[in-house]
């Protein structure tokens, strides 16, 4: 049966069937992806959990129509002293904000330093369906406004508008990240197939699947509430990208393999198809039920991660069991010009370096592990020295926007709390006292005098005394809050974008304590039903795990003293767990299927090393593509999209190289059999006779 329908993509006829089906699907699909961009929420509030203090205040703010605006700080500098020109320009600027479009009220200032060496304004911007996009034009305009015979008279938007300006150009890369990484996967296939036509395909297909997710993604975010934002889209990108080209390594070396044994190209392909879609199918379904775990996650963002990507993995699958080997097909044998595999031809010798490797290891496989494992442990003591407890805003981005410069210019002579503040929602009857309590916080600059009431609430504005997206005036919010929800019957809650990133970083934490033992579980069960065994899946879930603080030990270390982060989002350990332990798991799936197919004809010791010897090339190469399309992630100016590509970078590399070659060879040497414990492969002896690639080992090595 399972033959029969991986015949039908590589068919005779079923090919052009299947790549007509697609041509067919990739028309509205193109039109859909085209309009993901339109139901994006960026804004920080729409992540948040409907339970979240901040989110029940922006509920109830919207009466007094605080919730539909942002502040612009704008900030003018001179250092010999702002002039009396230059206080004109300003409050000339202040008039002429007032006319682009989506600036409301009226502006507060043009304010001197006391210093004399700066100037202020705050301007409110009001969000419309264009979201951030619809914010960074308006500080555009403003910027040209500003810019205009300035004389020298230095000119920065700051604030929250500034910050979401800033962060949507830096988005704006993912046309060059896609370029980028698109680029890397072709290096890589070019270096591990040496031809120039072969890597044109896998290309093909990865784009039409990413075009194709995309567009799913759409339908989703409009009709089901699906949550996606910029940094769902740029991790899609990457994600599809190297997965779905590892899928398409995987099957191109047993196509090649099956061209030997086979004169008719068609049955090679439904041969290889057979051969390696289980391995396949199991490694994408291991990384979609991963990722779906995130819909367990309190942060919108998250939530709407998981399904965004595990999208994006299904469809990649999808296209490279079906249309990638109907175009393989289709192109015949010249797509591997100019070394084709010729039918009767002797297969390439397995005597690489990962045979080497092997048999290194075989001498002392219990030291090897042993030693491997200490070394990954010490790796891992650099987490100690990871800072997730969220970014300020200057420090989100690896290069200095105007906003940072802004934000630099306004604590050095202004109020760091000023233009931004908290504000707090109670009952109007308790206005007096909830004003006198936030007052006392000390954090709190000053408090707006005579709150505005309306249908029975009142609300008050709390300026801070620190930088609003410190860790020092979140701080100052939890104490705002303590203070306020004392007062009985005032029902007093504290918002504001502050309130927003301390209940983004509360939610994240929570997050990762929850989702991250239940990934654990989840997949440790997948790796049971597909060995059929208890031992095997611990011991490599046990090493996964070892991997991946490793590799978030040695990223800790990097960011602080190599890159000079100030620290990471409270989301990225999950984010960074759940991509390196789907991704890790895979390469292990793939080799202990393979150990595990050779074991039930010659034993654990042979299929170990015969295992590692026959997909110790492919695995490497795919190693090497997925961790090229996750730096790229590099691309962006995104301290979160740097830390996060490096890690997995690093972690796959680590998994590829290190893990799978060496450690999980030398604990499948040392225990033995008892890897399949209990299963009926675990009373199967091993061969007497060496270790030697002979004829009857085809089979298993995936030979007729």
């Amino acid at each position: 049966m399972m033959r029969k329908i991986a015949a039908l993509p590589s068919g005779r006829l079923g090919k052009w069937v299947v790549i007509a089906l697609w041509v067919v699907l990739l028309v509205p699909a193109l039109m859909l992806a085209g309009k993901l961009g339109d139901v994006e929420e960026n804004d920080n509030s729409a992540w948040l959990p409907s339970n979240a203090e901040s989110t029940k205040v922006v509920e109830r703010a919207e009466k007094f129509q605080l919730a539909d605006t942002l502040p612009a700080v704008v900030l003018y500098d001179r250092s010999g002293g702002v002039t009396d020109a230059d206080l004109a320009k300003a409050k000339a600027d202040a008039e002429a904000f007032q006319g682009i479009e989506n600036v409301v009220g009226q502006a507060q200032g043009p304010v001197k330093s006391e210093d004399g060496k700066a100037i202020q304004t705050v301007v409110q911007v009001k969000k419309d369906k264009a979201g951030w996009e619809g914010i960074g034009t308006v500080v555009d305009k403003m910027t040209e406004v500003g810019k205009k015979n300035a004389d020298g008279l230095g000119f920065h938007v700051a604030g929250p508008s500034g910050y979401a300006s800033d962060s949507i150009k830096a988005f704006s890369g993912g046309g060059a990240l896609t370029t980028i990484t698109a680029l890397v996967v072709v290096a890589i296939l070019l270096l591990t197939y040496r031809s120039p036509l072969l890597p044109l395909l896998p290309l093909l297909t990865v784009g039409v699947a990413l075009v194709t997710s995309e567009a799913v993604i759409y339908v989703l975010a409009k009709n089901a509430g699906l949550v996606v934002n910029k940094q769902t889209s740029f991790i899609l990108t990457v994600l599809v990208f190297g997965a779905a080209t590892d899928y398409a390594l995987l099957l191109i070396s047993r196509y090649r393999e099956e061209l030997l044994r086979h004169e008719d190209r068609h049955e090679a392909m439904a041969e290889a198809l057979y051969r390696s879609g289980p391995a396949i199918i199991a490694s994408a379904a291991t990384v979609a039920v991963s990722l779906m775990l995130l819909m367990l996650a309190t942060l919108n963002s998250t939530q709407g991660l998981g399904p965004a990507c595990a999208v994006g993995v299904l469809v990649g699958l999808l296209a490279m069991v079906t249309l990638m080997p109907a175009l393989l097909v289709a192109c015949g044998r010249w797509i591997f010009w100019p070394v084709k595999p010729s039918y009767g031809a002797a297969p390439t010798a397995e005597s690489g370096i990962w045979t080497r490797v092997g048999t290194a290891v075989s001498g002392r496989p219990r030291l090897v592990w042993i030693g491997t494992a200490l070394a990954l442990g010490v790796m891992a003591l650099g987490v100690l020295g990871l800072k997730a407890d969220g970014l300020a805003n200057k420090d989100q981005f690896t290069n200095t926007p105007q906003m940072a410069v802004g934000e630099k210019i306004q604590t050095e002579h202004f109020p760091a709390g000023s233009g931004d503040p908290i504000f707090v929602v109670a009952k109007a009857a308790s206005a007096e006292q909830v004003s006198a309590a936030l007052s006392a916080v000390p954090g709190i600059a000053k408090v707006t005098p005579l709150p505005v009431v309306k249908d029975g609430e009142a609300v008050m504005l709390g300026e801070l005394k620190d930088e609003p997206s410190s860790t020092t005036a979140m701080s100052t919010v939890e104490q705002a809050r303590t203070a306020v929800h004392r007062i009985e019957g005032a029902e007093a809650q504290v918002g504001g974008s502050t309130a927003v990133m301390l209940d983004t970083q509360t939610a994240a934490a929570r997050d990762s304590k929850v989702i991250i033992p239940i990934v654990l579980v989840v997949v440790l069960l997948i790796l049971g039903l597909l060995l059929r065994s208890i031992v095997a899946p611990l011991l490599l879930m046990g090493t996964v795990v070892l991997s991946f603080g490793a590799a978030l030990g040695v990223s800790s270390l990097v960011f602080n003293h190599v890159f000079g982060f100030a620290g990471a989002e409270a989301s990225f350990p999950l984010l960074a767990f759940v991509f390196l332990v789907a991704l890790g798991i895979d390469y292990n799936i793939f080799l202990v299927t393979r150990v595990r197919e050779v074991a039930m004809e010659h034993g654990t010791r042979r299929g170990a090393l015969l295992g590692l010897s026959t997909t110790g090339g492919v695995i490497t190469s795919a190693g090497l593509v997925l961790a090229g399309t996750f730096a790229a992630m590099a691309s962006l100016p995104l301290v979160f999209a740097a830390e996060l590509g490096f890690t997995v970078a690093f972690g796959v590399l680590l998994d590829t190289m290190i893990v799978r070659s060496v450690l999980v060879t030398a604990l499948t040497l040392d225990v033995g059999r008892w890897m399949w414990w209990p299963s009926k492969l675990f009373l199967r002896q091993d061969d007497p006779e060496p270790l030697a690639r002979t004829p009857d080992l085809e089979p298993a090595l995936g030979g007729k």
